[in-house]
C-alpha cells in the first residue's frame, strides 16, 4: 500500500458495492417515513433524502412502527415530499481526529467552520458512539490538578480524571469559569464542546473569553441552538470522541460541555417525535438511559493512558436545582460546583456557593493541614450563613456568641479570597497559604522524626547480663 494513502483506501473500501434506494412514505413535524428499504436499516443508520431540487438532505433512522422506518434529519426538510428518493448510506458515524486538529473550531460532523482551510485526517477512525472504558480495567483517578480557580481548587479540588458539574441558571458566569479553566488548568489537552450555544455567542466566546492561548491548547466542537437535535445529540458524542483520541494517545485532557441540559433537550426532541411516553417534565426515559452513557466516557483510561477530565455545565431550568437533569447528573457525576445568582448579584465571581459545591475526591487528596484549613474555613462560613439574616437586620448584637463574632469578622476577608478576575490566574499551593492566613492558621510544620524503635536484646546480650 503506497505510504500514506492508507486513509484514502479505507474509505474506498466502506463504498458499498450495492446501492440501495428507497423512498419518502411520510412526513410528520420532524420526522420522516421511509420505506421500500426498512429491511436494511437499523437504529442508527445513516440515509440521505433527495429533495425535488436533487439536494441530498442527511438523516438518522430513529425508530420503526407499523413496518416502516422513522427517520429525522440533520438540515432542513424544505423541498422533501411524498416519494422522494432515500439513498442508503454509511451506517457507522466516525472521526478521523490527528494532533493537528488543536487550534480548530469544528461542527458536529467533524468538519472544520473555522475558515482555516481542511483538516487533515488521522490514520485511524475514532467512533463516535463509543463504549466507556470496562471497569475493571480503568485506572484511578490521579493525583490533584490545578485549575486556576481560587475557590474552586481549595474547596472543590479537582482529581486527574475525576467528573465534575457545573450547576447553575442561565447568565451567572459558566461560560467565563470554562474559559478561565480551558487558560489555566494544568493538563495537556481542551476539549470544548459547545452544545446548544446561541449563534451570536459562539464567536465571542473563541475570541474574548478562551483567546489565542486558550485556542492554541483546544479543539472546539460547536452546534448551536438553530440546529437540529439529531446535530446536537451528535456535537456531544463528537466532543467525548476526540477527549478519547487524546486519552488514547497518552495526554491528559481536560474535556469542557456545555451544556449537558442542551443535550438532554435534543435527546427529548428525539424521544417525543417518535412517539416515546415523556416522564419528568417531558423528558423521555432514554434521556436518562443516555445521559450515563455520555458522561461515564470520561475519566481515567486504562492502565497506562491517558485521562480525560470531564466538567459538565448543568442549566438548572428556573434556578431548580432539584430538577431532572440536574438530579440525575449529581448521581452520575464525582461532584458538583453550584453557582448560584444571589452571589453574582452581590458581584462576587466566580458565583461559587461554596457550602454546597463538592468534590467526591477530597478530603482523599488533600494532606492533613490543607483539610484542617478547608474545614475552618467552612465552619465560619456556615455559622455565617445561618446568621446572615439576623445580621442584615441589625438584629444580632456583637458579643453574643463568638463564634458569630469570629466569622463576621472574618468574612469580608473570605469573601475576597473567593473573588477573582476573569484574567488572574491562582495558584493550588499559594491559595491554601493564603487561606489560612486569614484564619490565622500557622504554617504547616513537617513532622516530627519518629525515635527508631528499641530493637530486643539478643540472647548473647541476655547471657552477658546475667553474667
Amino acid at each position: 500500500m503506497i505510504q500514506g494513502l492508507e486513509p484514502f483506501f479505507h474509505e474506498l473500501d466502506r463504498i458499498p458495492d450495492i446501492g440501495m434506494h428507497g423512498r419518502v412514505a411520510a412526513v410528520v413535524g420532524m420526522l420522516v417515513e421511509i420505506v421500500g428499504i426498512e429491511g436494511a436499516l437499523a437504529i442508527g443508520a445513516r440515509c440521505a433524502l433527495v429533495d425535488r431540487n436533487q439536494r441530498r438532505v442527511p438523516c438518522e433512522v430513529v425508530g420503526f412502527r407499523e413496518g416502516r422506518a422513522l427517520a429525522m434529519t440533520y438540515g432542513s426538510l424544505e423541498g422533501v415530499g411524498l416519494g422522494s428518493k432515500v439513498v442508503l448510506v454509511d451506517s457507522e458515524p466516525v472521526v478521523r481526529p490527528s494532533r493537528a486538529w488543536l487550534g480548530r473550531v469544528i461542527n458536529a460532523f467533524g468538519e472544520p467552520i473555522d475558515g482555516k482551510g481542511p483538516l487533515p485526517s488521522g490514520a485511524e477512525p475514532c467512533r463516535i458512539r463509543n463504549q466507556p472504558p470496562p471497569a475493571h480495567a480503568r485506572a484511578r483517578v490521579g493525583a490533584k490538578i490545578d485549575l486556576g480557580i481560587r475557590s474552586i481548587n481549595a474547596f472543590a479540588s479537582v482529581c486527574r480524571g475525576q467528573r465534575l458539574g457545573i450547576f447553575a441558571a442561565s447568565g451567572i458566569g459558566k461560560s467565563v469559569l470554562m474559559s478561565m479553566m480551558a487558560r489555566y488548568a494544568s493538563l495537556d489537552v481542551n476539549v470544548i464542546g459547545l452544545i446548544g450555544e446561541r449563534g451570536r455567542e459562539v464567536q465571542e466566546f473563541i475570541e474574548d473569553e478562551l483567546g489565542p492561548e486558550g485556542l492554541a491548547r483546544s479543539v472546539v466542537v460547536v452546534a448551536t441552538s438553530d440546529e437540529s437535535p439529531l446535530l446536537r445529540r451528535q456535537a456531544a458524542q463528537v466532543t467525548m470522541a476526540l477527549a478519547e483520541f487524546f486519552r488514547d494517545e497518552g495526554l491528559h485532557v481536560l474535556c469542557l460541555m456545555d451544556s449537558v441540559t442542551r443535550f438532554a433537550m435534543a435527546m427529548r426532541e428525539i424521544g417525543l417525535s417518535v412517539g416515546e411516553p415523556p416522564a419528568s417534565k417531558g423528558y423521555t426515559p432514554s434521556v436518562f438511559a443516555e445521559l450515563p452513557r455520555l458522561l461515564e466516557r470520561a475519566g481515567p483510561g486504562v492502565a497506562g493512558s491517558g485521562s480525560i477530565t470531564g466538567l459538565f455545565t448543568v442549566l438548572v431550568e428556573g434556578d431548580d436545582h432539584n430538577e431532572p437533569i440536574a438530579d440525575a447528573c449529581r448521581g452520575i457525576l464525582d461532584g458538583h460546583i453550584v453557582l448560584e445568582r444571589s452571589i453574582a448579584e452581590r458581584g462576587r465571581y466566580p458565583a461559587v456557593n461554596i457550602l454546597r459545591s463538592l468534590s467526591r475526591t477530597m478530603p482523599g487528596c488533600n494532606t492533613d493541614y490543607e483539610n484542617r484549613v478547608v474545614r475552618e474555613a467552612r465552619r465560619h462560613m456556615s455559622v455565617y450563613d445561618d446568621m446572615a439574616e439576623l445580621i442584615r437586620l441589625g438584629a444580632y448584637r456583637r458579643g453574643t456568641d463568638p463564634a458569630v463574632d469570629q466569622a463576621i469578622q472574618l468574612y469580608p476577608q473570605i469573601e475576597a479570597f473567593l473573588a477573582q478576575g476573569r484574567d488572574e490566574k491562582a495558584d493550588l499551593e499559594l491559595g491554601y497559604l493564603q487561606l489560612a492566613a486569614i484564619l490565622g492558621i500557622g504554617p504547616e510544620e513537617p513532622a516530627a522524626p519518629q525515635p527508631a524503635a528499641m530493637a530486643p536484646p539478643s540472647a548473647t546480650d541476655e547471657g552477658d547480663t546475667a553474667a
